[in-house]
């Protein structure tokens, strides 16, 4: 008999995987957690149901959310990732040589180790010398860190259930003020293609207390529509105008300066939404 996992993308669409076995099952203080063994993308963290990362195409998402604000910073040294309890953005984030520390704050402590155990290849740099993970709640820790930070990534979940507080403009205010002067926030944002309205809320709260928003979008076989949206917050520099000069030679699989550049180019129609009166 085929065993498949379905994951609901709207009412009436679904992404449906077939797999070979169930790896792990457990319900957590906040969510039921999976990893499961696919044909097509390996294994397979899911929460609640809804597909989080693969061990087949994480290597996209993981790399444009932090490589996109960490070169479009001058000289971040100290990073804060918020949710992304898998450890993607933090192995990410390691590579770059000016980052002195950077701190994963997840709500969650079952998906780190859940993740350390099941997804090592994702979850590699978790006790890197540069990394501490504190176990909390996102919105109360960057209420209490205020002038931390060179750059913030907000890896959250959906927007609903722990994440849902981490789209609001009081959260988006609470992370400008955990910024230093010249910082930068990101937030990945959903789907360009079924969540135009939302994306748009988005830019609107981050907007509220940043002088500089931007949309970058990148291409994520799993994730709703296999198109995938991140809203940048900034308070000083332009990720547009990042120079390509200063870009490490650091070891990446999807990320290079040409899609630095381009993710910041919208299809037409999603420019239109955004920016209609």
């Amino acid at each position: 008999m085929d065993l498949w996992v379905t994951e609901m993308w709207t009412p009436i669409m679904a992404l449906s995987c077939k797999t070979k076995k169930t790896i792990h099952q457990e319900k957590s203080e906040y969510q039921e957690i999976a990893v499961v063994e696919t044909e097509q993308f390996g294994r397979m963290l899911l929460l609640d149901g809804v597909i989080q990362t693969t061990v087949e195409d994480e290597f996209i998402y993981h790399e444009m959310i932090a490589h996109v604000p960490l070169f479009a910073h001058k000289n971040p040294r100290n990073v804060l990732v918020i949710g992304g309890g898998d450890g993607g953005a933090i192995r990410e984030t390691v590579k770059h040589p000016s980052v002195d520390k950077a701190v994963l704050v997840e709500i969650d402590e079952r998906v780190v180790e859940v993740s350390k155990q099941y997804l090592p290849e994702i979850s590699c740099a978790l006790d890197h010398e540069k990394v501490e993970v504190v176990i909390d709640d996102g919105i109360k820790y960057v209420k209490e860190n205020k002038n931390q930070f060179d750059v913030v990534i907000i890896d959250s979940t959906d927007p609903v259930g722990p994440a849902e507080g981490l789209f609001s403009s009081d959260f988006y205010r609470s992370v400008y003020e955990c910024l230093r002067e010249d910082g930068i926030m990101v937030a990945q944002a959903e789907s360009p293609f079924f969540d135009r309205k939302f994306i748009r809320k988005i830019l609107s709260n981050i907007g509220s207390s940043f002088p500089l928003t931007r949309l970058y979008t990148s291409f994520v076989p799993t994730y709703p529509g296999g198109y995938w949206g991140f809203a940048l917050g900034s308070k000083k520099y332009d990720p547009v105008e990042a120079d390509p000069a200063r870009f490490d030679k650091i070891d990446t699989r999807f990320y290079t300066p040409e899609i630095h550049k381009a993710s910041f180019v919208l299809p037409k129609y999603v420019s239109e939404y955004l920016y209609e009166k």
